[in-house]
């Protein structure tokens, strides 16, 4: 499988695991946040791929997305592009490195509802990680074509 279809067959498992119904037991709430951060670490994984598929002519040793996508990450002109991405804090980039740190970290990034946390003020306007996740894998997967189109022009 080349890098480019892994990192299409990535990004649409990640959206499968999203449309997943979860149903109403008692385990909905623990599969909507199964669902959620498998789709967010099926991203992370997309991610690589992408950083794989864009830096191909370079030839890198390592495609770890933290390293290549640092400050002192390779000079190519698809990471730089990303790099400053990753700085504008409204974007799907920046959204999905600190989504993914949340999801190493011990808390993971799924919540549960606000019924599940008794005693905590819920707040209406904060969307569902899986909501916000199909929006941050759209916008993704339109640069991903201009990305694309830059990489093949080398």
């Amino acid at each position: 499988m080349t890098p480019r279809s892994r990192t299409n067959q990535l990004l649409y498992q990640a959206e499968l695991l999203l449309d997943l119904p979860v149903g109403s037991d008692e385990h909905a709430e623990a599969r909507r946040m199964a669902a959620e951060e498998g789709a967010l670490a099926l991203f992370e994984l997309a991610l690589q791929s992408l950083l794989r598929e864009v830096t191909e002519l370079a030839r890198l040793e390592h495609h770890d997305w933290r390293e290549l996508l640092g400050p002192e990450g390779a000079g190519i002109a698809e990471l730089q592009r990303l790099r400053e991405l990753a700085a504008q804090p409204d974007s799907w980039l920046a959204w999905l490195i600190g989504k993914l740190e949340a999801l190493h970290a011990s808390d993971g990034a799924a919540r549960r509802t606000s019924g599940a946390a008794r005693g905590l003020i819920a707040v209406g306007s904060a969307a569902a990680l899986g909501d916000e996740l199909h929006g941050c894998l759209q916008e993704a997967k339109a640069e991903l074509a201009a990305l694309r189109e830059t990489s093949q022009e080398w």
